[in-house]
C-alpha cells in the first residue's frame, strides 16, 4: 500500500485556503470595525490570512508535482515525500499557534519566529530529493518539469534571502534590508509562479490529450520569460528606495511580459479544443478561462502601476493589494482549482458552477473597490490635501463595499472547497491509499 503524497498536499491546500478565507474576512471586518473579535485582533488575523493563502498556493503546487510523479509511477524515495508532508503540516500548525499567541519575529509573508524557518528548509530538501531523483532519467523534459525544478531550487535560495535580515550586515542598513527583502519576496512569487504555471500546463496537456503545448516554443518562451521575471520583476517595488536606478529600469521593461505570455498560451490552447473536450472537462476549462480573463485585467493594472509617475501615487495603497489579489486569486487560484477539478471526479455539477460565478463576480467587485480606495488615498496623501483621518473617513464607503464583496468572495470559495473536500472524503481511503485488492 502506497500513500498518495500528492493528494495529502491537496487536502492540506484546501484546508489552508478555507482558513485563509475565514481569517481574511475577519481582517476585512476589523479594518472597518477594529473591536470585532478582539481575541484575534487585526495584527493577528492579517498574517494568518497571508501565510495560509501562501500555504494554499504552495500546497497545491507541490501536490501537482507529487501527483505527476505518482501518475507516471516514477516516484522514488516516497517515504521522504511523506516526511516532507509531515514536517510541512506540523510546522504550519506551529506557525498558526505562534500568530494566535501574538508571537512574531519575521518579515512580510514570514512573520513567524525565524526558528520555524529551519524545518521549512529541511522539508524543502526532502522535496528536492524526491523530485530530482525521480525525473533525472527522463529525456526531452516537457516545460512543466523545467518550471517545477526551477521553482524548487529558487524557493530554497529565496527563502534563505528572506531570512537574511537576522544578520547585522542587512538589518543595520535600512536601504540594504528593504532592497534584499523586496528582492527575495519578488523571487518568492516567481518560484510559486513556476509551480502554478507548471501545474496549469500539465492540466492543459491532460485535457487536450497531447503534449505539443508542453514542448512548444511558446511554452519555453514562457519559461524563460518567467525565469527573467523571477530575477528582476520585483524591482518596481523599490522605486522609492535609493538603490541603483538600472534595477528599476530593467524591471519596468520586463515585468509585464510573463502575464502576457501565459495569457496568450491559454487563449490559443482553448481554441484547439474540440467541443467534446470542452464539455467533458468543462469545470477545469471554465476556471482556466477565468484565469485567462484575470491575466488581462491584471496585466492592464500592472502596466499602469509600473509607470514611476503613477507608482508614486499607488505604491503602498490598496491598488498594490488589488494587483496582488488579482494575481493570487484571479490567476493562480483559478489555475490551481482547475488542476484539482481535472484530477478528481465530482458528482454534482451545480456545486461547482454556482460558486464559480459567485467567486468571479465578487472578485471583480472586490478588485474594483481596492483600486478605487487606493487611488483616492494615494492622491490625497501625495498632494497633502487631507489628514489621514479625513482620508480614511472619505474612503470608508468604498472600504465597506470591499468588505461585503470580500465576504461573498469567501462564501463562493468556501462552498466550492467544502464540496470538493466532501466529495474527496467520500472516496476515502482510496483517494489516499489507492484501491485495495
Amino acid at each position: 500500500m502506497k500513500i498518495r503524497i500528492g493528494r495529502l498536499f491537496i487536502i492540506t491546500g484546501i484546508s489552508s485556503l478555507s482558513l485563509a478565507l475565514l481569517f481574511g474576512v475577519l481582517a476585512a471586518v476589523q479594518f472597518i470595525f477594529p473591536d470585532f473579535i478582539p481575541e484575534i485582533a487585526f495584527y493577528k488575523a492579517r498574517p494568518l490570512h497571508v501565510s495560509l493563502a501562501v500555504s494554499w498556493i504552495f500546497s497545491i503546487g507541490i501536490g501537482a508535482v507529487y501527483n505527476y510523479l505518482e501518475e507516471k509511477e516514477i516516484i522514488r524515495f516516497q517515504f521522504a515525500g511523506f516526511i516532507h508532508w509531515i514536517i510541512y503540516v506540523v510546522t504550519g500548525i506551529f506557525i498558526i499557534v505562534s500568530y494566535l499567541k501574538g508571537t512574531f519575529g519575521g518579515r512580510e509573508y514570514w512573520e513567524f519566529p525565524p526558528v520555524l524557518s529551519i524545518p521549512i528548509l529541511i522539508s524543502w530538501l526532502f522535496f528536492g530529493l524526491v523530485f530530482f531523483s525521480s525525473v533525472i532519467k527522463i529525456k526531452n523534459w516537457p516545460v512543466y518539469l523545467w518550471m517545477w525544478s526551477t521553482g524548487i531550487v529558487i524557493f530554497f535560495v529565496t527563502f534563505l534571502e528572506a531570512n537574511s535580515w537576522i544578520f547585522d550586515y542587512f538589518s543595520n542598513s535600512v536601504v540594504r534590508e528593504l532592497t534584499i527583502q523586496w528582492k527575495s519576496y519578488g523571487s518568492l512569487v516567481g518560484s510559486w509562479n513556476m509551480l502554478v504555471y507548471g501545474a496549469g500546463l500539465y492540466v492543459m496537456e491532460k485535457i487536450s490529450g497531447e503534449d505539443s503545448y508542453a514542448k512548444s516554443g511558446i511554452a519555453f518562451v514562457l519559461y524563460f520569460v518567467g525565469l527573467t521575471n523571477l530575477f528582476f520583476n520585483w524591482a518596481h517595488h523599490i522605486y522609492a528606495v535609493p538603490a541603483s536606478p538600472w534595477i528599476g529600469n530593467i524591471a519596468y521593461v520586463i515585468s509585464m511580459t510573463e502575464l502576457f505570455i501565459i495569457g496568450r498560451i491559454i487563449w490559443k490552447w482553448k481554441g484547439t479544443l474540440t467541443t467534446a473536450q470542452k464539455f467533458h472537462h468543462k469545470h477545469p476549462y471554465l476556471f482556466l478561462l477565468a484565469s485567462d480573463i484575470w491575466v488581462f485585467l491584471n496585466l492592464a493594472l500592472a502596466i499602469l502601476i509600473s509607470v514611476p509617475a503613477i507608482n508614486v501615487y499607488t505604491h503602498g495603497t490598496h491598488v498594490t493589494v488589488a494587483h496582488a489579489m488579482g494575481s493570487t486569486i484571479g490567476i493562480n487560484s483559478m489555475i490551481l482549482v482547475a488542476f484539482i477539478l481535472h484530477h478528481f471526479s465530482w458528482r454534482k455539477s451545480w456545486w461547482i458552477i454556482i460558486p464559480y460565478w459567485i467567486i468571479n463576480i465578487s472578485l471583480l467587485c472586490f478588485w474594483i473597490a481596492l483600486i478605487g480606495s487606493g487611488i483616492l488615498k494615494g492622491v490625497a496623501v501625495v498632494e497633502g490635501t487631507s489628514s489621514f483621518q479625513e482620508i480614511m473617513i472619505s474612503i470608508e464607503p468604498i472600504l465597506k463595499f470591499f468588505m461585503y464583496s470580500g465576504a461573498f468572495l469567501a462564501l463562493g470559495f468556501l462552498i466550492l472547497l467544502f464540496h470538493l473536500l466532501f466529495e474527496f472524503l467520500q472516496d476515502f481511503p482510496e483517494n489516499i491509499f489507492g484501491k485495495t485488492e
